[in-house]
């Protein structure tokens, strides 16, 4: 039988934000009084956040980074927790490696916790590497001749031995994840947690942090709680995932399911929603030239909700104007699931001649054989007039891509998702 590792029970956590106290038509007298009653007030504010309850959690000023979130971890098992920025990963971690206290719930852990959050956490800038590497060691639990055993595998690994007796102050960010990763890794922790923090290092150090991962978890049988927005690493290195969502587990089980399930049902815009004047998502314009709506359009001009790989498509945008702009530049910025940029679209570069328009009408962005692979994408527009932005909208539709026969040789594209495909060919001599 599998022994447990962690057990969460009902964690939550509650944030007070800051909200304005002062109102602009007071009186200066009243002005004062409200900022020096203000440290009080912010007291109370978050002393009460004790008794937060689900009657109070709609509150104005408080913010629930998690909510009501419950799951049980095995020894050797490895947790992929994953999640939009602003979902509760980072926070989830920082309540495991007891950083925060939760507002409500329980935890129960057993073993040792390393941690390795955010680059240079636990770290002491004015001490050298290799003095932090014994003070990480100590606060670990771990004797001077336990350290000194592991003190060369943590600097090999490390790849910086050049800089071990160098402040840490003085390292780089990526010098200060190596060396972070390699103290966490080598000293024997039952409970690893990593955050996101390994996006820093260059991909090879990437590698090598996932294979010593899984030997971590496969061969020694200690447990690993990994935060990621890299889903090849999560399908690789975890046996497990769990998707949170605006501070919610909404998804738990294999890394397959749970990404599949990330893919395809938590995206902001649908293709459906065409009329966008009333979105909060346009973030910047002055409107003298802006998006009305969207519609995605197939080879044979129909409006639809998905498309498939290498289908010839067209991004339609019907616009306004209230200046006939003379030249205007249209900007589409294609992102993955995790709003990674993979290729833009820029009526500058592409338009042949000079763009004139009406007042209103749409403008038409064919894209040939759509080099995307299955999944879930978003689109960013920008519109300029005269080197100004004029209208700037995030995310304001979704693309949905299916499996399709790009290459044209009846064979589905399905090894991968959520990226771009190259057209190429083969030959054999």
């Amino acid at each position: 039988m599998n022994k447990i590792a962690i057990k969460v029970e009902g964690i939550s956590k509650a944030y007070r934000i800051g909200i304005s106290s002062i109102n602009k038509d007071a009186t200066v007298i009243s002005k004062i009084k409200t900022l020096l009653n203000k440290p009080v007030q912010n007291f109370k504010r978050v002393k009460g956040l004790s008794n937060i309850s689900e009657k109070n959690i709609e509150d104005n000023d408080v913010y629930m980074a998690l909510s009501n979130v419950s799951f049980e971890l095995n020894e050797g098992e490895v947790l992929g927790i994953i999640g939009k920025n602003g979902a509760g990963k980072s926070t989830l971690l920082k309540i495991l490696s007891r950083i925060v206290q939760p507002t409500s719930g329980r935890i129960e852990m057993f073993g040792r916790v390393a941690s390795l959050l955010e680059v240079g956490t636990g770290f002491n800038p004015d001490l050298t590497g290799n003095e932090n590497i014994y003070l990480n060691g100590t606060i670990l639990g771990l004797t001077k001749k336990e350290i000194d055993a592991r003190y060369d595998s943590i600097v090999e690994f490390s790849g910086i031995q050049q800089f071990i007796e160098t402040p840490v102050k003085r390292y780089s960010s990526g010098m200060k994840v190596r060396l972070a990763f390699a103290v966490a890794a080598h000293l024997d922790p039952e409970i690893l947690v990593i955050d996101e923090v390994l996006a820093v290092g260059d991909a090879e150090f990437q590698q090598k942090c996932i294979s010593k991962m899984q030997d971590v978890a496969n061969k020694e049988g200690r447990t690993v709680l990994f935060v990621s927005h890299d889903m090849a690493a999560v399908k690789k290195l975890c046996t497990r995932a769990i998707l949170l969502q605006k501070g919610q587990l909404i998804k738990d089980g294999l890394p397959e399911e749970v990404i599949d399930y990330y893919y395809k049902n938590t995206t902001t815009a649908h293709a459906s929603d065409l009329n966008v004047l009333n979105r909060n998502n346009r973030v910047f314009g002055d409107g003298r030239f802006s998006v009305e709506a969207y519609e995605i359009l197939d080879s044979k001009g129909n409006v639809v909700q998905s498309v498939e790989c290498g289908d010839n498509i067209t991004i339609r945008l019907f616009y306004k104007t209230t200046t006939d702009p003379y030249n205007p530049i249209v900007v589409l910025r294609i992102k993955n699931n995790i709003d990674q940029v993979l290729f833009t679209c820029l009526s500058r570069n592409s338009y042949g001649g000079v763009m004139k328009l009406k007042t209103q009408g749409y403008i038409d962005c064919c894209i040939p054989k759509l080099p995307l692979l299955a999944g879930v994408y978003s689109i960013d527009t920008s519109l300029k007039y005269q080197s100004e932005v004029t209208d700037e909208i995030l995310s304001g539709i979704r693309l949905q891509v299916e499996r399709g026969d790009f290459f044209g040789t009846g064979k589905m594209n399905e090894d991968f998702v959520n990226g771009i495909v190259i057209n190429h060919h083969w030959n054999v001599h």
